[in-house]
């Protein structure tokens, strides 16, 4: 008997080691059907299969918690070009979701609400399209929730106020209408509001003043109205509302002083549908800034009730015959302007319509071209060009000027047979230049360019004042009134992108780089940087790139680096900055703390630097998670380029891995600086 009950639980034991628990089997199929979802044609999640088992490693980008149910998804930057299927529902302990960078489309399911233990969710820089779903308060555990950069349209959820333990909420750069939710303001551990680049009108509710933790408010490029809590002004520059025409208040510089008009717009009530707002804040509005515009009849007196409505009768009375006369004068000096304009005009620039010529004197570049004191086209100064007063903001000698007709010269016209490259806000041509030097001239049409003349006289100055071995160098500029555009001359590299020399197989030139060239490479590029970075010994400059890559690394006749679009996002509008880092994101280099705190700095460059060292040494433009254990571990045959065969330093390359790794290390401190990089590449044994 009791060898019978020993063989039955032999049994027992090799029946439960080999089935699965029923939660896990569940989970399988939620991850597979998930699968096909996100990944239709089966290219990039080729380890997730029926037969796997999600919690062994062996599923790319899932990890599991201690009781082996799924706790995270990482599958940022895969290049996926599916859906997010509602089976991701059934994946009840899921705590992060990070889909970030990638190609998903279509509605971010309903489902996903079910999730309330998720704290991380990361949807952002994608083409999600539809509604944030409306039941999303009840994902209690929520902390951060980043759904910007896709095309979601719709009202921002009122049940967001829900999320008790919400600090980060991106809604940027989407679609999104309707007004600011009040609740948002009962979010006590909120530190960061990114509403930027929608369609989002109404008033700024005073509640957001009211948040203890919040640090950063972003409500740029919206149709917002009314008057601006003044609470915000604790922020300082990091409450951003550039580009809301119907702001006003007091106590922000660059915001305009409201008028009796804008006061009686905006309304004491508490907005329909925000049944959780505290109605105390609504007592607490000074009676100097809103007019209590709302009266109970039946506990007023008639006599008393008369000369407040005399006194707004001859108030708007006053109001609108000093608008009337401000508008008179505008109109006049308007047309003197616009005489004086016409009269100092060129004549080769004539051909411009009316309309043209009023699309055009919107844009900075516009007003540049038809101020005396910066005349891109003229002789004026003896060669130098100053800006406007009180402050000089550009000096520049005749030698860095150019006009459009050595432009035009330069590219035969423009032709295409000299096109380089293209794309929907610039292109760049190949040039040579009357004294016979090969030039490449990037063209930007104006209505890319910085909305504001100082910001993009700043940045032009910036360009032009940087010089160094392992920079792109600029000979130049032109802005050209009758073309739109602005031109931007640098020298020519030679051997073009070095993104070229990578993936042979995909390659355009089939040569591969000896491991002499790709140390130097990696060399000159760190110099490159810490030049940047203001290392040098006269620390000149110190500005970060922002969007170092393979494709911004050119290299000349002789294989030497040269950093190529250094200090370009100081002169180009932030959505087109934006729409740039975009691409560079989705192959990787883009630092991870910037989801969160929409900053860059020099550890977000050095990132950069260790995802290119990682790509030279391998021969590789996308970098998988064995290359990476490998780079770690020192193991060179899993992270060397195997066209190499053995003509590489074995030490060099463990060494070089290692410092690719300790650049993209996940927390910016752990990350080494420029310098010391630097240092350690030059202790390295010479060539």
């Amino acid at each position: 008997m009791d060898a019978l009950h020993a063989t039955l639980l032999v049994l027992l034991s090799i029946f439960l080691s080999t089935s699965p628990p029923v939660q896990g089997n569940a989970e399988l199929r939620a991850l597979m059907e998930l699968k096909s979802s996100l990944d239709p044609e089966n290219n990039l999640l080729k380890s997730w299969t029926f037969n796997g088992d999600p919690c062994d490693g062996s599923f790319e980008g899932i990890a599991c918690n201690q009781h082996l149910k799924v706790a995270n998804i990482s599958l940022q930057g895969k290049r996926l070009t599916g859906k997010l299927s509602p089976a991701v529902a059934e994946l009840k302990c899921l705590s992060g979701l990070y889909l970030h960078y990638n190609s998903l489309s279509g509605e971010i399911p309903q489902e996903i609400t079910n999730l309330t233990e998720l704290s991380d969710l990361y949807l952002n820089v994608n083409n999600f399209s539809g509604e944030i779903p409306a039941g999303i308060g009840s994902m209690a555990g929520l902390q951060v929730m980043d759904l910007c950069c896709n095309s979601l349209t719709g009202k921002i959820p009122k049940s967001i106020g829900s999320l008790k333990k919400l600090s980060v909420l991106s809604l940027q750069h989407n679609k999104l209408t309707g007004e600011v939710p009040w609740s948002l303001g009962n979010l006590s551990t909120l530190s960061r509001i990114d509403l930027s680049f929608n369609d989002l009108s109404g008033t700024i509710p005073k509640t957001l003043a009211n948040i203890p933790q919040l640090e950063t408010l972003d409500l740029r490029n919206n149709t917002l109205s009314g008057f601006v809590p003044p609470g915000l002004e604790k922020l300082n520059e990091r409450f951003q509302f550039e580009n809301n025409t119907g702001l006003c208040g007091i106590g922000f510089p660059s915001l305009r002083a409201c008028s009796a008009f804008d006061d009686s717009t905006i309304e004491l009530k508490q907005p329909q549908g925000e049944k959780d707002t505290d109605k105390s804040t609504l007592h607490n509005i000074s009676d100097s800034v809103y007019l209590k515009s709302h009266c109970n009849q039946t506990h007023c007196h008639k006599p008393s009730s008369k000369l407040p409505q005399v006194a707004l009768i001859s108030s708007v009375i006053t109001v609108t015959i000093t608008l009337f006369g401000a508008g008179l004068l505008t109109f006049l000096r308007y047309r003197r302007r616009k005489q004086k304009i016409s009269n100092t005009a060129e004549i080769s620039e004539g051909r411009l319509s009316t309309d043209q010529q009023k699309d055009f004197r919107a844009s900075p570049l516009m007003s540049l071209a038809y101020t005396k004191e910066w005349d891109p086209l003229g002789d004026s100064r003896n060669g130098a060009e100053f800006s406007q007063e009180p402050h000089h903001l550009f000096v520049v000698n005749s030698s860095f000027r150019f006009n459009l007709e050595e432009v035009e010269s330069a590219t035969q016209c423009f032709s295409e047979a000299n096109l380089l490259s293209r794309n929907s806000f610039t292109s760049v041509f190949k040039g040579v230049l009357r004294d016979g030097s090969l030039v490449a001239i990037r063209s930007i049409n104006i209505s890319s360019c910085k909305n504001e003349e100082v910001e993009f006289m700043n940045g032009l100055k910036l360009l032009s004042s940087m010089s160094h071995e392992n920079l792109v160098r600029l000979r130049g500029f032109c802005c050209s009134r009758g073309r739109g555009e602005c031109f931007l001359i640098y020298d020519f590299a030679s051997k073009g992108k070095l993104s070229r020399f990578l993936d042979l197989q995909e390659s355009e030139t089939g040569r591969v780089l000896a491991w002499p060239a790709r140390v130097s490479i990696i060399k000159g590029i760190a110099k490159g940087i810490a030049y940047l970075h203001g290392s040098d010994q006269e620390k000149k400059h110190a500005i970060v790139h922002r969007n170092i890559s393979v494709e911004k690394i050119l290299l000349d006749e002789q294989f030497n680096p040269l950093i190529a679009d250094s200090g370009l996002h100081n002169l180009l509008a932030d959505d087109l900055v934006f729409s740039a880092l975009k691409t560079s994101a989705a192959m990787g280099y883009l630092a991870p703390e910037y989801v969160t705190t929409g900053r860059f700095t020099e550890k977000t460059d050095v990132f950069a630097f260790g995802v290119i060292i990682l790509q030279i040494l391998s021969g590789k433009l996308m970098l998988t998670s064995s290359l990476r254990i490998a780079a770690e571990n020192g193991e060179h045959c899993g992270f060397i380029d195997e066209h190499l065969g053995e003509g590489f330093d074995i030490t060099e390359a463990v060494a070089l891995a290692r410092m690719g790794i300790s650049c993209t290390q996940e927390i910016p401190n752990n990350r080494p600086n420029i310098e010391s990089l630097l240092r350690e590449i030059n202790c390295m044994k010479s060539e």
